[in-house]
């Protein structure tokens, strides 16, 4: 059986801050979403060297740096009003859409 993906607040594109680990504290906003290993890419964040093969002629191998994949746990979405903050839902006649838990906006 396999196991079930978990429901994901943070979106592409959103603007996060990391919360914990080597890069808390940065902004960035969100490239890709793995839901299956509950992680996030996120730009700027979290640069790792990696060994890249030359691929064509004329394409450079080399050290390249690249962003790699953090834990959703450790990533907060930002509000443009109040910062970093958790995500709540309201209805909106019928559509249901994110708000900021502290002053309420829509995200």
């Amino acid at each position: 059986m396999a196991e079930a993906l978990h429901k994901f607040k943070l979106k592409k594109e959103d603007t996060v801050e990391v919360i914990a680990g080597k890069d808390k504290g940065k902004r960035g906003r969100i490239l890709k979403i793995a839901r299956d290993a509950d992680r996030v890419v996120v730009e700027g964040v979290n640069i790792v060297k990696k060994a890249q093969k030359k691929r064509k002629q004329n394409d450079r191998g080399g050290i390249a740096e690249i962003e790699a994949a953090l834990h959703a746990s450790n990533l907060m979405i930002v509000c443009k009003k109040c910062g970093p903050t958790r995500i709540g839902y309201k209805l909106d006649g019928d559509k249901k859409v994110r708000k900021c838990k502290k002053c309420g906006e829509a995200l």
